[in-house]
């Protein structure tokens, strides 16, 4: 047992005594493309959604030193036809990128220490193999002895994308081994019975072409078929709140919305389990990737890419093209380059029906505002810290001070071509009230009464505040607005809230640029 060469299950054994979901019927899609064209596989997913678990899930399952059926029994794996047939039957050689990385005085010799220590590992498991100066020719003259194929289990493949960004020469050594490994089509089938790699980012192109084109990959943009193995799904989040006594609608508020095609949920596992363990909702995402590397991006500000992130926040989707983002984090050329960026990192969900990009929950808005609030945009931090002031004045019926914040969320939310457009006001009412989200909840378009209410606040379970039902209106008065809202008894549908509502008729005059404001406590 090596540390590279069938490393054991020691690393799955860990895993499987703490919180743990079952996502073993990943190894049956696994076992499909044994030795098929589909037998390369690269999964790339944010930090801290359970890439590494796989991977030792996976070594765990397919090593031939050991013998792991009961680290098995009882989950999905082992009902399914194919357990018995591939369980603990191959040489996998395994290993983490980033080790090798930390493990090297000069990360210009991690390629070649990768491939030292590898060979080593192989040449005393099998000493009458002729030595060979690379790894893939090792495994070559391995094979003419054993006659025995190879399961590459690679995990974090991207690091040195991500970790020697200016080191081209290396990136290019590394890419070079890897197709010495998995594009030599007489080596790779004859050698390599299945390959499976994970990262944050998707393999790296070279112009619109991949680097290492024979793999299949799913990522944040595209995971079908394996979008249950991207995070934990909303079934298995329910039983997780039930099992630990967790409530379920605040764990979906702050760590859902990573599906990419709306069927299923998908929430961010560490998160899950961090407030399981912790007894306690919050935002456990600097844990790993800092508000400073979220920041350095929206500081950018690469073609509007201010606007969209206030959009976002005020919770729109931005529609962006992912098709140019060359899959590394040094060629980012625009905006959509940057979304496209932080959808793989996390930071965003990606539409996939609608080819658009959204802050997914709480847990990731928090570390927006605080991204924004301490980046280079002084005029946005000021209008998240007068949110606070434009809910106080909501409430206090401050009609004159409600419009003045709304007025200077106006001129910054917009820009100078979309200022006069009525989506506009739209986002801009929804940035000034960001302070709302920390307590209500918004909801847009609500049916009440004979009409939809434009937006309504609702107060989350346990808090003291009221409702607030807004009314907008485009080149018309406030009054109008507020006579809408009495008029079709948008009211109405709060008939058993028993709680103060607090009518809010707010417009935009395009002519004068002028908004006004009309405030009425109602009383059901």
């Amino acid at each position: 047992m090596g540390n590279y060469l069938n490393g054991g299950n020691s690393g799955f054994a860990s895993v499987r005594k703490g919180i743990y979901v079952d996502k073993t019927q990943m190894i049956a899609f696994i076992n499909s493309t044994l030795g098929t064209a589909d037998k390369l596989t690269c999964v790339s997913r944010p930090r801290r959604f359970g890439k590494s678990f796989a991977a030792k899930m996976l070594c765990a399952y397919y090593d031939k030193s050991c013998d792991s059926r009961q680290l098995f029994e009882g989950l999905a794996i082992s009902r399914d036809p194919s357990f018995e047939k591939h369980l603990n039957r191959y040489n996998v050689i395994c290993f983490d990128v980033t080790w090798f990385i930390s493990s090297v005085d000069e990360i210009e010799d991690t390629v070649r220490s990768l491939q030292e220590r590898i060979i080593s590992e192989l040449r005393e498991a099998c000493p009458s193999a002729r030595e060979a100066d690379t790894l893939p020719e090792t495994l070559a003259e391995i094979y003419k002895i054993t006659n025995e194929k190879f399961i590459f289990i690679i995990d974090e493949w991207d690091a040195l994308f991500r970790e020697a960004k200016e080191h081209k020469r290396l990136q290019e050594e590394y890419i070079n081994l890897l197709r010495g490994l998995f594009k030599n089509t007489g080596f790779t089938d004859k050698v390599i019975e299945a390959a499976y790699m994970t990262g944050i980012l998707p393999i790296k192109k070279y112009g619109s072409q991949s680097a290492v084109s024979d793999f299949q990959e799913y990522t944040m943009l595209s995971p079908e078929p394996l979008e249950q193995y991207v995070g934990f799904t909303e079934s298995e989040v329910k039983d997780l709140c039930e099992t630990y006594g967790a409530d379920f609608y605040e764990m979906k508020r702050w760590y859902d919305g990573y599906s990419a095609d709306a069927r299923e949920s998908v929430y961010n596992p560490n998160s899950v389990t961090q407030a399981i363990k912790k007894r306690r909702f919050g935002s456990y995402w600097t844990r790993t990737e800092t508000y400073e590397a979220l920041k350095i991006y929206i500081d950018l500000d690469m073609d509007g890419l201010k606007e969209a992130v206030i959009r976002m926040l005020g919770g729109e989707k931005i529609r962006i093209m992912t098709g140019s983002f060359q899959n590394d984090m040094t060629n980012i050329e625009c905006k959509d380059d940057v979304l496209t960026l932080m959808v793989h990192l996390g930071y965003l969900a990606y539409d996939a029906a609608e080819e658009a990009v959204f802050i997914p929950n709480e847990e990731v808005r928090q570390e927006f505002v605080l991204a924004v609030t301490k980046g280079r945009h002084k005029e946005l931090a000021k209008l998240i810290q007068n949110s606070d002031q434009l809910l106080l004045q909501t409430l206090n019926g401050n009609e004159a001070a409600v419009e003045r914040v709304i007025e200077e969320a106006h001129k910054v939310v917009s820009s100078p071509l979309s200022y006069n457009k009525e989506d506009s006001l739209r986002s801009t009412i929804r940035f000034a009230y960001l302070a709302c989200l920390d307590e209500f909840i918004e909801i847009d378009e609500m049916p009440s009464g004979t009409g939809f209410a434009d937006m309504v606040f609702m107060p989350k379970k346990g808090s003291a505040k009221p409702i607030i039902l807004i009314e907008l209106k485009w080149n018309k008065t406030s009054e109008s607005a507020m006579r809408q809202i009495k008029e079709r008894d948008y009211p109405h549908a709060f008939k058993n809230y028993g709680g103060d509502i607090y009518l809010v008729g707010i417009t935009y005059d395009a002519d004068s640029k002028k908004h006004t404001c009309k405030i009425e406590k109602y009383s059901m």
